[in-house]
């Protein structure tokens, strides 16, 4: 007979911000993901402002508000949280550091003060549809 598997004690997502590296907690991400063997990964699509019915929220900072609420909305759909993404990519239309100062409070918002995941942020002249100005694409680790 073979062995029985015992459950992992390591956690199936660790964020770090190793020494010798600026603190990012002020723009709301994490330097390093570290992801554990014997886990799922769940891939979220890109998320914009768009509400259910499919309207676009009309400034940058409600587009940032919904697109997050969005990928939390995602990630329930598969039992997972916020505390389980490993990584963002954010695309920006006309990124400028006035969009940087909201991104930063609204990620903190989105999740609850926590530790934010590691992130990607691209300057883009458009995205998909007329008048959206922020999309974010989510990576999230579970337990199998």
């Amino acid at each position: 007979m073979g062995q029985s598997a015992e459950p992992s004690n390591t956690p199936p997502l660790v964020l770090t911000n190793p020494k010798g590296l600026f603190d990012p907690a002020p723009y709301g991400f994490s330097h390093v993901a570290q992801v554990a063997a014997g886990t799922r990964l769940i891939y979220l699509a890109g998320q914009g402002g768009e509400r259910e019915d499919g309207a676009l929220e009309p400034d940058f900072r409600l587009q940032v508000r919904q697109a997050l609420q969005n990928v939390r909305t995602a990630l329930a759909s598969v039992g997972a949280g916020v505390g389980d993404v490993a990584k963002l990519t954010m695309l920006v239309v006309d990124h400028t550091q006035e969009k940087l100062r909201i991104i930063g409070p609204e990620l903190d918002a989105a999740w609850g003060g926590g530790m934010k995941p590691t992130c990607t942020l691209i300057p883009v002249p458009r995205l998909a549809l007329d008048g959206m100005l922020f999309e974010v694409e989510a990576v999230a680790v579970l337990r199998t």
